[in-house]
């Protein structure tokens, strides 16, 4: 399930777990159950903040929101495609290569498009408390969307060369195997491991060197111009919260070859090591999103909670409807 480029170390682990390690029904059962509950969850969250952008125009009119929104909608597709990869891996198994190359290559799209997208949301902020006057004109629209299609090409990138060697190197026959959807499986030259580790090593340089710059910068207006600014405290904490974002987003990178180790110390416990990570690298991290401007940010706040209130009434309209209906039928045949 891991969707990263891996190194023999982790190539050996994930042989242990290809192998069959038993593990009980019960255990399958509850894994999966809390996987499913947690997307389920998040899913609707995700979608109520979707909807909530699109029926509110004031929203298509702010670089923030745009992006924003473009996060929410990369994190619910990135938490769809890990619990679906984490679920088949215990139901088929194995599955076509073909079928494991999307899967694979659009999960790695999802999870390097997540760290670009917070240095351009910290870039909007820095802009807006350093350069209010300009920032009409900095961040408007069609730079906004312009950014985010560089973000789609940069990110897609990596896996498309991925196919590419792979292509090369494997005969025709390989994309018609059935295999254990994993990285390293699929993608085997080691040539891709050593691209993808300068690869990422160079954009996440990037990233951390930008969230740190705007941080630094929203701080030193903050003691130029009032500490008890209001705006300037949010940018800052904003910001700050995106370093969390982006150091949780690196486990995605780091955590692969830290698994591999583990696995390869205590196999025994190798379902269990998987599954841990599993849910402290690609679940939990996905409701910071929602955090850091569904409730942070007051306008957005407001349209949404008076969405889910919306929708909360309605629900509870329509079970208390049901249930008088169910009643008036039971005693129509009475």
């Amino acid at each position: 399930m891991d969707i990263m480029p891996l190194d023999p170390l982790v190539s050996n682990a994930t042989s242990v777990l290809t192998e069959g390690v038993k593990e009980s029904f019960s255990s399958i059962l509850t894994k999966n159950i809390v996987a499913m509950l947690v997307w389920l969850v998040l899913s609707i969250i995700n979608g109520s903040m979707v909807h909530t952008f699109q029926r509110h125009s004031l929203f298509y009119e702010n670089p923030r929101y745009i992006m924003f929104i473009c996060m929410v909608i990369n994190d619910a597709l990135q938490l769809t495609l890990v619990t679906a990869l984490y679920v088949i891996s215990y139901i088929f198994r194995k599955i076509h290569a073909s079928v494991c190359c999307l899967l694979i290559m659009t999960a790695i799209l999802t999870t390097r498009s997540t760290p670009l997208i917070l240095a351009g949301m910290a870039v909007e902020r820095y802009i807006s408390i350093c350069f209010p006057l300009r920032y009409s004109h900095m961040c408007n629209i069609p730079r906004t969307l312009l950014l985010i299609c560089v973000i789609v090409i940069l990110t897609i990138t990596p896996p498309i060369t991925d196919l590419l060697i792979t292509i090369v190197k494997e005969p025709p026959s390989f994309f018609h195997t059935k295999i254990f959807c994993d990285h390293s499986l699929l993608f085997r030259d080691q040539s891709i491991y050593y691209k993808n580790c300068v690869f990422d090593g160079t954009y996440l340089s990037f990233v951390a060197l930008a969230l740190l710059y705007t941080y630094c910068k929203i701080m030193m207006a903050a003691q130029a111009v009032s500490t008890s600014l209001a705006s300037v405290k949010r940018a800052r904490n904003t910001v700050l919260l995106h370093g969390v974002q982006l150091l949780l987003c690196m486990l995605a990178f780091v955590v692969p070859s830290l698994q591999a180790a583990l696995i390869s110390l205590f196999p025994q416990l190798s379902l269990e090591i998987r599954y841990i990570f599993f849910l402290l690298v690609y679940i939990i991290p996905r409701f910071l999103s929602p955090m850091i401007y569904g409730f942070r940010d007051e306008q957005f706040r407001k349209y949404w909670t008076r969405y889910l209130s919306f929708v909360s009434l309605s629900f509870i309209f329509r079970s208390v409807l049901g249930e008088c209906r169910f009643v008036v039928s039971k005693q129509d045949e009475l």
